[in-house]
């Protein structure tokens, strides 16, 4: 009886996920090695940081475009014998202790997984930490499938044994199902709480930058110039500003007011989100504010204003080289008008900064300028994307997917991007961000393949090929 008793005690702890486990921490290093540019490391980076392990382990990420006749598990090895050495143990036969590399073809629709000896997995496990990425892939949402690898990773990574899916299975039939559907029903409480809790914390840093910023805020919108034409547009978002604080006051107080097991229904699980979402708006509009009248005064610090106002547009101008080596774009008449573009203009944004410095024009012309340079990028943008698509697409249909997987990039990235002065004053599809460009059109394509192909999972492959000779590293990769 007292081990049954002990039994169901685990699989209860472990269901509702609390059981005793081994040492969770975080990854002692992350390593991304992106060569296919198809991930956004502000979103991958910090959400890798926050996932627990269950043994110290070093968490390499890498993409690469090939074809999907490769020997993936070969080109991975071959890769991380050219260039990472460390990644492999120092007889050459084995990955090196405590890693684990989640590496992907995004071209050709495979992704591995690949562990040192202290780290190995069952070929059954790998399958599964594979799989935690294949719709995300399938999607081409491409930063989510890596996070949900990693994650999945870390799960079953050196998992203690009353962790396991085969112990929580025997012993809930052991319990029966009745605390199987108690432990779902906790599952999902968890989660929600969770959500809760990184909306409150998200939604509290915003919330105190403003309030601690908004005895400046509104004596920067009153030295505001109400004469430029940016300064009254800026002026013109102000004027909500005090209702909108407002309302994120309120939020932050009904979401403070919830108790734990409030904050495990869905429904007030959004309110925290509101208060989230708003709270950071408003701290975004109060940095525009303070830039605009900063900027347009030229008061002290008004040089890192400008630098902010023209960061994005240099970002993308210098991405423009790597997006148009792309094959579909070679002998394009619109890649010769982005590269033509972006000589020109790197050129003149630069000179443009100079001459705002040595007041030969005011801030108000500057930014029209900036805003001309960002009309002008955006527009070859989107005829390089028609012309892309053209090629790429064979059919309507087709070429309606890759639009949408190409729009939906560009509205994401725009959300991401830092605040602006003309970011805050104009539309979003005024601004066409390179990085969303390069992401959407891989999406599109993805999307493209998957209808073409009916792409299906294939099983997993665990050689290395002619070039791998002896080695015997533990991984395995399969298709998606």
């Amino acid at each position: 009886m007292k081990k049954i008793l002990g039994i169901l005690a685990l699989t209860l702890m472990a269901i509702l996920g609390i059981a005793p486990s081994a040492m969770a921490a975080p990854p002692t290093d992350i390593i991304v090695e992106d060569t296919a540019g198809v991930l956004y490391q502000p979103q991958l980076l910090p959400a890798l940081e926050k996932i627990s392990f269950h043994s110290p382990t070093k968490v390499v990420v890498f993409t690469r475009n090939g074809s999907s006749s490769d020997n993936f598990n070969e080109e991975v090895l071959r890769y991380a014998r050219a260039n990472h050495p460390e990644w492999i143990s120092a007889d050459g036969q084995k990955w090196a202790d405590g890693l684990f590399i989640l590496a992907f073809d995004p071209a050709g629709r495979q992704v591995g997984t690949y562990m040192g000896e202290d780290r190995k997995v069952s070929l059954e496990k790998q399958e599964a930490i594979q799989g935690a990425t294949k719709d995300l892939f399938r999607e081409a949402q491409w930063t989510d499938g890596a996070i949900e690898g990693v994650k999945k990773g870390a799960k079953l990574i050196n998992q203690p044994w009353y962790l396991s899916a085969g112990f929580i299975i025997t012993s809930s039939i052991t319990g029966g199902l009745a605390l199987l559907g108690l432990g779902i029903r906790a599952g999902v409480r968890a989660k929600n709480r969770a959500k809760a809790a990184e909306h409150l914390k998200r939604g509290d840093a915003g919330f105190a930058s403003v309030s601690l910023e908004l005895p400046v805020t509104e004596l920067n919108a009153k030295t505001i110039p109400q004469s430029s034409t940016y300064g009254s547009l800026v002026l013109e978002k102000y004027r909500n500003f005090s209702t909108l604080y407002n309302e994120a006051s309120g939020l932050n107080h009904q979401a403070h007011a919830f108790s734990k097991k409030e904050l495990s229904k869905a429904g007030n699980v959004k309110v925290t989100a509101q208060y989230a979402d708003l709270a950071e708006e408003l701290d975004r509009l109060d940095d525009v504010i303070a830039d605009t009248n900063t900027l347009l005064n030229k008061y002290s610090g008004w040089g890192a204003a400008w630098d902010r106002q023209t960061g994005s547009l240099m970002d993308d101008l210098a991405g423009l080289p790597e997006l148009l080596t792309q094959r579909e774009a070679q002998g394009q008449p619109s890649t010769a008008a982005l590269a033509a573009f972006q000589a020109q203009r790197m050129q003149g944004l630069q000179q443009l900064s100079a001459d705002v410095q040595a007041g030969i024009i005011t801030p108000d012309v500057a930014l029209d300028e900036l805003r001309n340079i960002q009309v002008e990028l955006t527009n070859l943008l989107q005829e390089h994307s028609t012309a892309m698509i053209a090629i790429y697409a064979k059919t309507g249909s087709e070429r309606t997917s890759m639009q949408k997987a190409m729009d939906r990039s560009r509205r994401d990235n725009i959300d991401s991007r830092p605040a602006t002065i003309l970011g805050s004053v104009s539309n979003w599809y005024m601004f066409y961000p390179v990085y969303a460009f390069s992401t959407g059109y891989a999406s599109g394509q993805s999307a493209v393949d998957t209808a073409r192909t009916q792409a299906s999972s294939g099983g997993s492959s665990s050689g290395y090929g002619s070039s791998g000779g002896s080695f015997s590293g533990s991984g395995s990769s399969s298709s998606f």
